[in-house]
């Protein structure tokens, strides 16, 4: 492209200053013979004018006085009475000549010069000419070469731009150029880059989550398909344990859909009227039996027969997880207490383990912040989910730990808690 700017640039140069050049060229070498022929014609006049002032005062005419005020030139007076007087030096024979004559009062004056003279002084100015359009050409070339230059030194580092945005290096350089057009192609090129980083972030994000979520349901499943092998010589255990693999597949087919759904935003209508009780004694009956592995014991306690706004499958994967943590982190039995509050469903899961060191109790929802070897994922997701629903999940005893999700409550629980804080109409 620099080679084709410049070629481009330099046969505009050329042809501009061609048509330029030649009309002068031929202008100036035609003015200057029309000049010398107008000096000869004015010499011409102005030695008649001498010959005449010398006739009436009767001075001689002499030609050394005639070749001092009229150098170069060959100098032809015939008299009156045709006497003839020369004067400067006269030209070689066959020499062309530039040549100018008059006549007054009886006297006849030619005035000569060599054209070769004129022609020197055209083929000088010629050359001058030349001189000013090569030089012009010289320049023409410069500023070809920096404008080339200017123009795909840009281009180049745009290419490698997209280039990069190819490999995956989604870093916007936010680099300008002074040149209108090109600066908002880089415009463009760092929205596309801040575009594909953010895409490229939600889609690890996407993977994490994805990976962290699904790790439960599927270790859940696996201990139920367990079960069934081992109890194989029981028809009614087998149907039992498969009831329950398969309402656990069905569960870990809705938490793939909620990810889906996260994934794209789509995070509308996914709240509705949802039986706490029924949520909560499922999680513990999936859960129970992998905590007394370990000698542990899930229970449940408070109030009964509660329903809030909220999506279960995002309470079944928020209570999960606070199991799961507690599973890892805590000890001794997990408590989950309900409990109605003022403008919201509360369900609270504790143990009795050490709880959240005080270095990470204000961080401990921040993604990747994790107390052991854990990913550092599953209270980050659980908040995000309860804050998807209406809700959230907080942090309500740091030692011994104890997690509150708070339910948005239903029109008939509000009523029902006013008539409470009223008393009967």
């Amino acid at each position: 492209m620099r080679r084709r700017l410049l070629l481009s640039t330099l046969a505009v140069a050329v042809v501009a200053i061609l048509l330029l050049g030649i009309p002068l060229a031929y202008a100036t070498n035609k003015l200057i013979y029309e000049e010398a022929r107008q000096s000869l014609d004015r010499e011409a006049s102005s030695i008649l004018g001498g010959v005449g002032f010398s006739m009436e005062s009767r001075q001689p005419i002499t030609n050394e006085k005639i070749s001092q005020e009229y150098p170069g030139r060959f100098i032809v007076i015939t008299m009156p009475d045709n006497q003839v007087v020369t004067a400067g030096t006269r030209p070689p024979k066959g020499a062309e000549l530039l040549t100018a004559s008059g006549t007054a009062g009886g006297v006849h004056v030619q005035v000569s010069q060599l054209a070769e003279e004129v022609q020197d002084e055209a083929l000088r100015l010629m050359l001058l000419i030349g001189s000013l359009a090569a030089l012009g050409v010289a320049v023409t070339v410069g500023l070809a070469m920096f404008q080339a230059r200017k123009l795909t030194l840009p281009l180049i580092d745009l290419a490698e731009t997209a280039d990069r945005l190819g490999t995956g290096n989604a870093r916007p350089r936010r680099r300008r150029y002074g040149i209108a057009e090109v600066d908002r192609v880089a415009e463009v090129l760092d929205r596309s880059a801040v575009r594909i980083a953010d895409l490229l972030a939600s889609s690890r994000e996407f993977a994490s989550d994805a990976s962290h979520q699904l790790r439960t349901p599927l270790t859940a499943l696996s201990m139920r398909l367990e079960e069934m092998i081992e109890a194989a010589e029981y028809p009614d255990v087998v149907r039992e344990e498969g009831a329950a693999a398969l309402a656990q597949t069905e569960r870990l087919v809705a938490v793939v859909e909620q990810l889906l759904a996260r994934a794209r935003h789509d995070r509308t209508g996914a709240a509705v009227a949802a039986p706490i009780d029924d949520i909560l004694t499922q999680q513990v009956e999936e859960w129970r039996p992998i905590f007394r592995r370990d000698g542990r014991d899930v229970t449940i306690t408070g109030a009964t027969e509660l329903t809030a706004l909220t999506s279960p499958e995002g309470l079944s994967q928020i209570i999960a997880t606070l199991l799961d943590n507690s599973l890892v982190h805590g000890s001794g039995t997990v408590t989950i207490r309900t409990k109605l509050g003022a403008s919201s469903v509360v369900v609270e899961v504790g143990d009795e383990g050490p709880g959240i060191p005080p270095e990470l109790e204000n961080r401990i929802f921040e993604r990747s912040v994790s107390s052991g070897t854990g990913t550092g994922l599953g209270l980050y997701l659980a908040r995000s989910l309860a804050v998807v629903d209406g809700g959230r999940l907080e942090l309500i005893q740091a030692r011994p730990a104890v997690f509150g999700v708070f339910l948005r409550q239903t029109s008939e629980a509000r009523l029902a808690e006013e008539r409470v804080v009223i008393g009967p109409a």
